[in-house]
């Protein structure tokens, strides 16, 4: 008896490991069949031409953006989806007015014209502009070191550099953008009548980039501009060099422009099996007002409408509803996120995985996960299984931040994840006049669909152990 058991067992092991062997091999004949499609008849990079050129900046309540929603509505609706509908969200806008300058004088009379941005939601200047003694500082806690004696009445000038030893360049933009975020209401504290900001980049050029800043409640709303990183090395230099003060003029007429609607733009496939499982692939459709919003983030919407593109394509039907959003608001309030996430809680929704792509169009590198402990304790280990289908693409799996539009999600207990892309151009272009269809890269962008539709298509099949 002990050897037939024996030898039951082993039959069973070998047709298990038998098995085993089909899916995988299975697998990653799908997913090679996900990368062809993907390579050579893809959608993406024409839609992302459209809407970075003829389109352009798709601020959440601007015309623009509204033209943004119809076509990707109108594209999504011709791939076959089996729902499509729009989630109205009520933002602030923000109108920047004719633009910003910002002049600087040094004790001998020489004029600096910089290249400069107004921050997204700040006030601007008084008609003529404000002209002051500038002041740099490195950090918000140097604001509170000097104090009220030295800061009041002055123009503070920001001056902290990305780090640029963070190889994960988004570390190092979030080491910096405090002072774009906080800089103009800590300075305001003390008495200062407007804020300079270096760009968040690591590039040494005359291009300034934008970002939203935000106001303490409170605290008086003061002007705040970002100059490049070529003009925040000037003024740096000037303010070393001078035993005299240097004088800056600010001048911006941009404004906060009340509330209007902005719609979220939501596209189904519905599941065969596991219809309440939903599997959401997800960027946001609006940029800043400046550039055409390529990277940021044109390319995860397009990466997220590939991925219905590619399945359908492929004849594949989803075990699970396969969902992809293109969010409101990103950019300046987070409402499109918000609002997703409170009807999906009051529809009792349940989203297995949320995978949002909003770190450009740049070479996939792999994802990260995020969720609460036991989500990532229950879920991570069997993604991790997946590892040797993902790396012959050169693909990671790790734990980590996911994405903005995404986050409110949590609550459900489902795995969010985000796709990473390689960082080190990302902020050469992040919320510039640059950041347009030149510089992505067609295949780069079309490996990026093609890795979150095979994430999708493995989670799919497979589905997820809740904790």
């Amino acid at each position: 008896m002990k050897i037939r058991g024996l030898i039951y067992l082993f039959f069973i092991l070998a047709f298990t490991a038998n098995v085993s062997a089909q899916n995988t091999d299975e697998d990653a004949f799908f997913i090679k069949k996900i990368h062809d499609k993907a390579l050579s008849d893809s959608k993406c990079y024409d839609w992302l031409y459209h809407m970075s050129e003829n389109i352009g900046a798709r601020l959440s309540g601007s015309d623009e953006y509204n033209i943004a929603a119809d076509y990707t509505e109108a594209e999504l609706r011709k791939l076959g989806v089996d729902k499509i509908w729009r989630q109205t969200t009520t933002v602030d806008y923000w109108d920047r007015g004719s633009g910003s300058s910002v002049r600087i004088t040094d004790a001998m009379g020489h004029v600096l014209e910089t290249k400069s941005l107004a921050l997204g939601k700040s006030v601007g200047t008084p008609p003529g502009g404000i002209t002051a003694e500038v002041i740099e500082v490195k950090s918000l806690d140097e604001v509170e070191q000097l104090g009220r004696e030295k800061i009041e009445g002055k123009i503070v000038f920001y001056n902290r550099p990305l780090d640029p030893t963070h190889l994960n360049t988004f570390r190092a933009y979030g080491g910096a953008v405090d002072q774009r975020g906080n800089g103009a209401s800590k300075a305001s504290e003390y008495g200062a009548l407007g804020v300079l900001v270096r760009s968040m980049t690591t590039r040494q050029d005359d291009v300034p980039h934008t970002g939203s800043l935000r106001y303490k409640e409170g605290v008086k709303p003061i002007p705040g501009i970002a100059i490049s990183t070529n003009d925040a090395n000037k003024l740096s230099t000037l303010l070393k060099d001078g035993e005299q003060p240097v004088m800056a003029t600010m001048e911006a007429d941009c404004n906060p422009a009340g509330e209007r609607p902005s719609d979220n733009i939501i596209a189904e496939i519905k599941g065969s099996e596991f219809p309440d499982e939903i599997i959401l692939v997800g960027g946001h459709l609006d940029s800043w007002d400046v550039g055409g919003g390529a990277h940021d983030d044109g390319a995860g919407c397009v990466h997220s409408m590939e991925v219905i593109h590619i399945l359908k394509a492929l004849n594949y039907q989803p075990k699970r509803t396969i969902r992809c959003v293109l969010f409101a608001n990103e950019e300046n309030g987070l409402a499109g996120g918000r609002e997703y996430a409170r009807i999906s809680n009051e529809n009792g929704e349940f989203h297995l995985a949320a995978i949002e792509s909003d770190s450009g169009g740049f070479v996939p590198r792999g994802f990260t996960m995020d969720g609460t402990a036991a989500v990532l304790e229950s879920y991570a280990k069997q993604i991790n299984d997946w590892l040797p289908l993902l790396e012959p693409y050169g693909l990671w799996l790790k734990t980590g931040g996911s994405g903005a539009d995404i986050s409110p999600l949590k609550s459900q207990n489902g795995l969010l994840m985000g796709l990473r892309p390689d960082s080190q151009r990302y902020f050469d272009f992040h919320h510039t006049a640059t950041d347009r269809i030149g510089a992505v890269n067609q295949r780069e962008l079309e490996l990026g669909a093609a890795t979150m539709a095979t994430m999708v298509f493995l989670i799919d099949k497979y589905g997820l152990k809740r904790p």
